[in-house]
C-alpha cells in the first residue's frame, strides 16, 4: 500500500538507538526505531512511576529547592531553548514536553509548538511573521476562521490578504509584491478538496525569499511530512485525528531552524499554550493513529467506490487513478485520511438536505477525526466568500467523515439516503 512508502522513508531518517531524557524527577525514555508504528507504541515510557503513558504533570508554579537551582534551570533554558527547562507554568510541563518530543519525531522537524486549539496554531503562523505593511498569499479554499482572520481581522492591522486559486499557480507567482511577507497553504482546500503542487509552492517561496505555511490536518505527519518538503512551518489540529476520540482541543505547530525563534517569541507573548490535561489525552491518541488512519482509509475507499455508482455524485476525494485531484495527492501523499467531499447535482436543494437528515449512522456536527462518522450540508458559513469556486445553481457540496464503524452498515445508512436526492 501506498502509505508505506512513506514510512520506509521515514526509517532512513530514525537511528535506531535508545536516549534517555530526565525530565525534572521522571525517567523517560523515546525508544527510536525503524518503524513508525513502533515508535508510536513504545516510546515515552515512564519508568520512574511505571507508567506505559507519562503521567499528566499539572503546574503553575514550578517550584525548586534553592535559588541557585533556579537561576541554573533558567540559563539552561536561554543555552537549550529546545530542551524542556522550565521555571513557570506557562511554559509547559514534562507532560507537555514528552508531547512535543514524539510531535517532533513525527514531523521530523527541528521543534513542535503546542497551542490550546488547532486555530490557535493558525493564529500563532500569522502572528510569528507577519507585521504592518505586509502582504500575505493565502490558498482560496482554506478554513473558514482562518479566512476572516486574514482577510477581515489583519487588515485592519494593514495587513493586505490576497487569494490564489490552488490548481493555478500562476496566479500566486503573479500576485507576489515586494511587500509579500508569506504563503499560506492549506492542502487539500477545506471542504471543496483540492491538493496543490506542494513542491512547486515551495519552490516559489523559496526563489522570493518568502516564508510558507501549511495546515497539514487532513493528512497529518504520517500520510505526508512537509517541513522535509521545504515547508518552515506545519500545522496539524490535534483536536482531529491526533486525539481521535472528538474529547480534546489542541493545535500543534511544527517548524524549521529558519522560523524557530519567531515563533518562540511570538509563542512566548501570546501565552498559546496546550494545558497538561488534554497533552495526556493527545498522547494517548497518538499511540492508536496508525491503526485508526489504516481504517479510516480503508473504510473512505469503499464507501468511495459505492458513492462513484451515482451518476448525481461527484466524488471530491482521491480514492482511485483517474479520480478527482488524484494526480497532486498520489504525488506527495503516502494515504489518505477519512474526510471527503461530494458535489451533488440537483435542481432540489431541500432533496440534498433530506438526503443528509435521513442518515441513521452519520452525526451532525463540526470538526472530525474522531470515530464516529459524520455529515455536513455545506452553506456560504463553510464554504466562505470563494473566489475560485465556481458551483452551479444545481450544485452542492455535502462533507462526509468515514469513522471507524463496519463500512457495510456505512454503504447500506447511505445507500437508503440516496434515493431522496432528486
Amino acid at each position: 500500500m501506498l502509505f508505506w512508502v512513506s514510512h520506509n522513508l521515514l526509517c532512513f531518517f530514525l537511528l535506531t538507538y535508545l536516549t534517555d531524557i530526565a525530565l525534572s524527577s521522571y525517567h523517560i525514555k523515546f525508544i527510536m526505531t525503524k518503524s513508525f508504528r513502533t515508535f508510536l507504541k513504545h516510546t515515552a515510557k515512564d519508568y520512574y512511576n511505571q507508567s506505559v503513558n507519562p503521567p499528566v504533570v499539572r503546574a503553575s508554579t514550578i517550584i525548586f529547592k534553592t535559588m541557585n537551582e533556579l537561576r541554573k534551570t533558567q540559563a539552561k533554558g536561554k543555552k537549550n531553548p529546545i530542551g524542556g527547562h522550565f521555571d513557570y507554568g506557562r511554559q509547559g510541563t514534562s507532560t507537555t514536553f514528552i508531547l512535543q518530543q514524539m510531535l517532533k519525531k513525527m514531523e521530523d522537524c527541528y521543534h513542535v509548538f503546542l497551542t490550546p486549539t488547532g486555530f490557535g496554531s493558525v493564529f500563532l503562523s500569522f502572528f510569528s511573521i507577519v507585521r504592518p505593511g505586509d502582504e500575505i498569499l493565502v490558498a482560496d479554499p482554506v478554513y473558514y476562521p482562518t479566512r476572516l482572520l486574514t482577510q477581515d481581522f489583519l487588515k485592519s492591522f494593514d495587513v493586505k490578504t490576497v487569494f490564489y486559486d490552488p490548481h493555478d499557480l500562476n496566479t500566486l507567482k503573479s500576485k507576489i509584491t515586494k511587500k509579500t511577507k508569506l504563503i499560506y497553504v492549506e492542502s487539500p482546500g477545506s471542504n471543496s478538496f483540492e491538493f496543490q503542487d506542494l513542491s512547486k509552492i515551495v519552490s516559489i517561496a523559496k526563489k522570493y525569499k518568502l516564508f510558507s505555511v501549511i495546515d497539514n490536518t487532513w493528512a497529518t505527519p504520517y500520510f505526508l511530512k512537509p517541513i522535509k518538503l521545504g515547508f518552515d512551518m506545519s500545522i496539524v489540529s490535534a483536536t482531529k485525528y491526533y486525539s481521535g476520540h472528538s474529547d480534546v482541543m489542541g493545535g500543534s505547530l511544527a517548524v524549521n531552524k529558519r522560523v524557530f525563534k519567531h515563533v518562540q517569541k511570538a509563542n512566548k507573548i501570546t501565552g498559546l499554550r496546550l494545558g497538561p490535561d488534554d497533552a495526556y489525552l493527545i498522547i494517548r491518541g497518538l499511540r492508536t493513529l496508525d491503526i485508526r488512519l489504516d481504517k479510516h482509509q480503508e473504510n473512505a475507499k469503499k464507501v468511495a467506490n459505492f458513492l462513484s455508482k451515482n451518476k448525481k455524485i461527484k466524488l471530491l476525494y482521491p480514492y482511485k487513478k483517474g479520480t478527482y485531484n488524484y494526480k497532486m495527492w498520489n504525488k506527495y501523499y503516502s494515504g489518505a485520511s477519512g474526510l471527503m467531499g461530494l458535489k451533488i447535482k440537483s435542481k432540489n436543494k431541500k432533496s440534498v438536505l433530506k438526503f443528509v437528515n435521513s442518515l441513521k449512522l452519520f452525526g451532525y456536527g463540526y470538526s472530525w477525526g474522531g470515530f464516529e462518522s459524520l455529515a455536513l450540508q455545506q452553506e456560504f458559513r463553510e464554504l466562505g466568500n470563494r473566489n475560485y469556486l465556481v458551483l452551479a445553481k444545481d450544485e452542492h457540496l455535502v462533507r462526509l467523515h468515514i469513522g471507524l464503524e463496519d463500512p457495510r452498515d456505512l454503504i447500506e445508512d447511505l445507500r437508503k439516503a440516496i434515493k431522496f436526492i432528486k
